[in-house]
């Protein structure tokens, strides 16, 4: 499974990065428009630090203007996904994209309808949103489960799963679990992922036994 970071703070993206277990970006308006610096600039900088897929959403209510901020996004760099929501005219705007071989990651998507959908458009990634359903008393991982059965129905399907909102580590597991092609995760619980407080207790008794011993390497 790739891992994206679900993040717009180039400083953290960069500190991540160092281990190359960094796959990809996603970012939406509200993460851009809080970096508070402009967005074109930014989005250059996320994109020449993350050699692999970096979203970046249009804003624009209707196809013509989507089509147009979409030919904005993709001048800033080359890894560049055009991200659209999961509305009627996100689904034209996405077809239109798909069939000039531009890469769409469909988002907001909350339901396995609209997930078949989209990729019958021809979207490159769907981003189920698993945390915003779990806030209504929804089962977001089962969505995930959904989708996955329903796209390997079909050989003709080569839309991935981008698991999105994800609010901890077990719904990450959860996902991986399911066969999700991708999660993306904000920066707080991807610090989280590689800790455990049995590793911490055995990397402190082995520090420990070895000071002891008087030896070194």
């Amino acid at each position: 499974m790739e891992i994206f970071l679900d993040s717009s703070d180039i400083k953290e993206i960069r500190g991540l990065n160092k281990a190359n277990l960094i796959d990809g970006v996603t970012t939406n308006p509200s993460l851009l428009a809080s970096a508070g610096t402009d967005f074109k600039i930014l989005l250059k900088e996320i994109c020449h630090e993350i050699k692999g897929p970096v979203s970046a959403e249009v804003t624009a209510p209707d196809v013509p203007s989507m089509l147009k901020e979409a030919d904005v996004l993709r001048k800033i760099a080359k890894n560049i996904i055009i991200k659209v929501p999961l509305t009627w005219n996100g689904l034209q705007a996405c077809n239109i994209l798909s069939a000039k071989k531009i890469k769409v990651n469909v988002t907001l998507c909350f339901s396995a309808s609209q997930a078949l959908l989209a990729a019958k458009a021809g979207a490159t990634y769907i981003s189920p949103f698993i945390g915003r359903l779990d806030d209504i008393g929804e089962n977001g991982i089962q969505l995930i489960e959904d989708i996955k059965k329903i796209f390997n129905n079909y050989k003709n399907i080569k839309t991935k799963i981008l698991s999105a909102s994800i609010r901890s580590v077990d719904h990450f597991n959860a996902v991986a679990s399911i066969g999700s092609d991708v999660a993306t995760v904000p920066v707080k619980i991807f610090k989280e992922l590689y800790k455990h407080h049995l590793t911490d207790k055995g990397v402190d008794i082995f520090t420990a036994d070895w000071k002891k011993s008087g030896m070194k390497i």
